[in-house]
Order: structure tokens, then sequence, then C-alpha cells
């Protein structure tokens, strides 16, 4: 599934304006995100069977595959072999 559409946001002063389209891909890919999580795991972020720790560990491993992504990343770039 692909959504694209432009956004729009309300001025405190009542104008209506379309937002860029960075910002509009970014809110595309959230809304893309939240829908596949739904269908792959049946439930989304309004859930309530998590504590607080374990919200903070799914935060942690997610960002710990961030790392690995940049850090694979940076290695493309820079041309440097893999460490073994």
């Amino acid at each position: 599934m692909v959504i694209k559409e432009y956004h729009y946001a309300e001025r405190e002063n009542g104008e209506v304006v379309q937002l860029d389209s960075v910002v509009s891909s970014i809110i595309n890919q959230f809304t893309t995100r939240a829908l596949m999580g739904k269908d792959k795991y049946g439930v989304d972020l309004d859930r309530t069977d998590l504590s607080i720790l374990e919200w903070i560990e799914h935060a942690k491993q997610e960002h710990m595959d961030a790392i690995l992504y940049l850090e694979k990343i940076k290695q493309e770039i820079s041309g440097k072999e893999k460490v073994i």
C-alpha cells in the first residue's frame, strides 16, 4: 500500500496552508507503516497491554536496529571493510 497525497494544516488565524512535499511524504509513510503494523500485529499504539518498561524496551530495540542501519550505510559510503 502506498499513500501519496499532500497534507494541509490550519494556522491559528484560520489560514489553511499546504505542507511541503517532505512533510507530506513523512506523514504518508507514517500512515502506511501504521496500517501495515495493525495488519501484521493486530494492535496499534493505543494498546494498553504494555507497561512503561515494555514500551521503553520496544523503543530501545527499534533504536538499536536504527544504529545498525546507520553503521551499514556509513560503511557503504566510506568504503570501509567489515570487521570480522
